[in-house]
């Protein structure tokens, strides 16, 4: 939702790849997204905002056996398609993602890399920021992603663990420090941190939702 100024990059990098079909779940913006995304012949879905709602919606849409799911800051790299098809075939592979690299040359910026992919290659726990791809027929078994206000992404990688292997790629998508930048890396990683356990130790995702946002106390 107004992604205006990183989406057209984000667009141009899924055009390096052959068969590729590209939808843009679209939760209400009013800048110029829906019109960027149109110009790039990307296919265009309304929906009320709503991370696991806009990428469920986009899923039912789709018309390929395999699903890849982006965020409109991220981009992938030259030969994404090829990695994924290749990915996907190997003994119990159930799914994937890719290394992360986060486009600022800040030091602080590098340690978290490290640690997610870190956290990716012995855990088999990659996040949304990695493009988490799989087949359309497996992420419909499963149940999609459950609708939730968060951690989404961390309960289907869940899911998906107790069913296969999940393969981190070497080749990174490059995301933008944004959200990091925002609050302070510290703080930005230490509040992630918090969700996850709190999320683990059976409190309402609505609740978690809330005091990441700022709204009410955990």
């Amino acid at each position: 939702m107004n992604e205006a100024r990183p989406i057209e990059k984000t667009l141009a990098s899924t055009q390096t790849g052959t068969n590729v079909e590209v939808i843009v779940a679209d939760g209400g913006s009013q800048d110029d997204t829906v019109a960027i995304a149109s110009g790039w012949g990307a296919k265009v879905l309304s929906i009320p905002k709503g991370r696991a709602k806009q990428m469920n919606l986009g899923a039912a849409t789709a018309t390929g056996e395999i699903l890849l799911f982006l965020h409109a800051d991220t981009l992938l790299p030259l030969g994404f398609d090829v990695m994924i098809r290749a990915a996907l075939v190997k003994p119990h592979a159930i799914a994937g993602a890719f290394r992360l690299q986060i486009d600022s040359p800040l030091s602080s910026l590098r340690l978290i890399e490290w640690g997610v992919n870190w956290r990716s290659r012995l855990l088999q726990m990659p996040y949304g920021d990695q493009a988490i791809f799989l087949r359309s027929s497996v992420f419909h078994q499963l149940g999609q992603f459950p609708d939730l206000p968060m951690m989404e992404d961390f309960e289907l990688v869940r899911r998906l663990k107790r069913n296969g292997r999940i393969v981190i790629l070497p080749a990174p998508v490059i995301t933008s420090p944004r959200r990091w930048l925002k609050q302070g890396v510290c703080q930005t990683t230490l509040k992630n941190q918090i969700a996850i356990i709190a999320y683990l130790l059976g409190v309402s995702p609505k609740k978690i939702a809330a005091w990441y946002r700022g709204r009410d106390k955990l």
